[in-house]
């Protein structure tokens, strides 16, 4: 048995905070991925294909690790939703999302780099956005400023207020790492979360 190394090929500080409630050693890379989609790829595809790029980049320098690599794609009525970036975009986005449904594709995927090994997985979470007012998405940026956030919605912090409902097999795949895909994963590897 060699010994294992997880990385996780994120800079993202919500993935970092998911994957420490695991409770395991890890290490944080930052992958060098060029997240564009591609001509005629379904979000779905995206997702998946950017994860597993994700924990590709970082596997040069990490030759014995299980790497994570994640991705989400937030699609309102078939039209991608990225992350703001800043007020203004993400004014449009909670306007558009409000009294309607939207589809995160949160994809997954873990590559044992020393065998060459990848699992991939892709959990769709369905979130229905109250019908809420302008005045309560400026209070609700000023407070939260998700602008590095799929479709602007912190559903972890103040964004909850602003979802009706939320559908998915697993809870913590909203915030951007299937945690119960992953612990399956883990152990399809021999890594005992508990």
């Amino acid at each position: 048995m060699y010994p294992r190394s997880i990385v996780l090929a994120s800079t993202s500080l919500y993935r970092r905070e998911l994957l420490a409630r695991l409770r395991l050693p890890f290490e944080v890379r930052a992958p060098a991925v060029d997240e564009t989609a591609l001509p005629n790829e379904s979000a779905r595809e995206t997702s998946l294909r950017l994860a597993q790029a994700k924990a590709r980049a970082v596997a040069p320098d990490c030759p014995t690790a299980l790497i994570i690599g994640c991705d989400q794609v937030a699609v309102l009525d078939g039209v991608p939703l990225g992350k703001p970036g800043g007020h203004a975009n993400a004014v449009a986005q909670l306007k558009a999302m409000r009294g309607r449904s939207v589809l995160f594709h949160t994809a997954l995927a873990l590559l044992n780099a020393r065998t060459g090994v990848l699992q991939t997985a892709e959990v769709p979470t369905t979130v229905r956005f109250r019908q809420y007012g302008d005045a309560q998405i400026e209070r609700y940026l000023e407070a939260e400023r998700p602008y590095d956030c799929a479709g602007s919605a912190r559903i972890e912090g103040l964004g909850i207020v602003l979802v009706e409902w939320v559908h998915s097999t697993d809870p913590t795949a909203l915030i951007g790492l299937p945690l119960m895909q992953l612990a399956a994963m883990l152990r399809n590897e021999g890594v005992a979360v508990v």
